[in-house]
């Protein structure tokens, strides 16, 4: 009770449903309902009355047995975004010129706080596995994409990234903030970041920024094949020309983009 004898607020309708969506996750694509309830912190009586509003809703879908996955309406109600609908309509023909020349995987992400959201990748069956997926996220500390949006970053937001408690995916991840921080500027400098088997071994990124009408990189465009692939280190050029006409392309895009993940 507070003092006035009021009880205090509780949780949102909203916050509830978000907790349940929030639930999955890339390792968690479905969830029964004790683990929903669970992961979302919220009585089981609860979960199975909300989850149920978005089964009909299109937003989740009933799994094998008794479980729930993410539903396609949230796709679509997703691709509605005029960020994102820009940035795939624009530098996916790029995406795919580069696929044809590597046919290794080519994503494009942009920056959603201190991680790498994957909003488009093209790849196919010759294409190393990679961690990345369309629609999730990862690390900027540890991504070529990631140096790349954190390199072009306000001072302010690096700092907030480099200030943090940085993971070590592999022995090669950088996660000294001095390191890290040189690194940034050597991107800054040459407009190309390398990740060198800093998410996964054997796996080296290579990624160059998408630059909007206001000079800002509004995303990042990478190519990531196996580490002992002799066209590492022949690929930046290829690469730097794609991300150069995606970016004078998105100059003359109608939708402005924002830089800061809002």
């Amino acid at each position: 009770m507070l003092g006035n004898g009021t009880k205090p607020a509780g949780r949102s309708v909203t916050s509830k449903v978000v907790s349940i969506l929030n639930a999955f996750s890339p390792v968690h694509p479905e969830l029964s309902l004790g683990e929903l309830a669970r992961r979302a912190g919220l009585p089981v009586s609860t979960t199975y009355r909300l989850a149920s509003e978005l089964v009909d809703w299109g937003g989740l879908e009933r799994a094998d047995g008794s479980g729930y996955r993410i539903g396609l309406r949230l796709w679509e109600v997703g691709s509605l975004s005029p960020r994102s609908k820009t940035l795939n309509e624009l530098v996916l023909p790029f995406m795919q010129d580069l696929y044809e020349v590597t046919h290794q995987n080519v994503h494009l992400a942009v920056r959603e706080g201190r991680e790498a959201l994957y909003v488009e990748r093209v790849t196919g069956h010759r294409s190393v596995t990679v961690k990345s997926r369309r629609g999730g996220r990862l690390p900027l500390h540890a991504t070529g994409v990631g140096k790349v949006l954190l390199a072009y970053a306000s001072r302010a937001d690096r700092e907030e990234v480099l200030a943090t408690p940085l993971k070590r995916f592999t022995p090669y991840t950088i996660v000294a903030p001095g390191l890290l921080r040189q690194a940034l500027r050597e991107v800054r400098r040459t407009g190309v970041a390398y990740a060198r088997e800093e998410m996964t071994v054997g796996r080296t990124s290579i990624a160059v920024p998408v630059i909007d009408r206001t000079n800002q990189a509004v995303a990042a465009l990478s190519i990531v094949l196996p580490s002992t692939s002799p066209a590492v280190d022949r690929l930046e050029p290829a690469l730097r020309t794609a991300g150069r006409c995606a970016s004078r392309q998105l100059r003359g895009a109608t939708v402005p983009l924002s830089t800061d993940g809002e």
